[in-house]
């Protein structure tokens, strides 16, 4: 007679985990990089061949990763968002053109126009690969000391601009 409950004991626990999960939003994907140094990274510079970028350049600035690509869709619909937040010149914003050809991100920003302080490629994507990047378009707030303090998954909207991003570039900089 008890073993007849244990399916439903079990079947009782898969609900609950079930329920849980649909309460969440599926855009917040836990990074287990949150609160940790950012992974250290040297890139060719977009526009500048020969030049190179370092994230060690950005230590003492709170400043914004974007991985972006010219073939990606979600990047078209948040590169225009991200334009706009860029004449506030809120915080620096470097670019990472995502396993792209360098040919193509230049005509991307040329035709769509350029947010970043800086854009830096990733055409094997091994700097993608050390921030955990699941897919582009992904961006990373990195504080001061170098410490990723908040990870958007997927394209910015102007709310997420307004709710989230603001406000934590502020309390970053206090």
């Amino acid at each position: 007679m008890k073993k007849a409950y244990i399916p439903l004991g079990i079947f009782a626990v898969l609900l609950v985990f079930l329920a849980i999960g649909l309460t969440r939003d599926p855009h917040e994907i836990p990074s287990p990089l949150i609160g940790k140094p950012a992974p250290v990274f040297t890139a060719p510079v977009l526009d500048k061949p020969g030049q190179t970028f370092s994230s060690k350049d950005m230590l003492g600035k709170v400043w914004l990763l974007n991985t972006w690509a010219s073939w990606c869709v979600a990047c078209r619909e948040e590169h225009p968002i991200l334009v706009e937040f860029s004449k506030s010149n809120p915080l620096p914003i470097i670019g990472l053109d995502y396993k792209d050809k360098d040919s193509e991100g230049m005509k991307w920003l040329a035709r769509f126009g350029n947010p970043y302080q800086g854009a830096v490629t990733d055409q094997d994507g091994r700097i993608g690969i050390d921030f955990g990047v699941y897919g582009v378009p992904e961006s990373f707030v990195i504080d001061k000391a170098g410490v990723i303090r908040y990870k958007q998954i997927g394209p910015f909207t102007e709310e997420s601009i307004q709710n989230k991003l603001i406000p934590l570039i502020k309390e970053l900089n206090k």
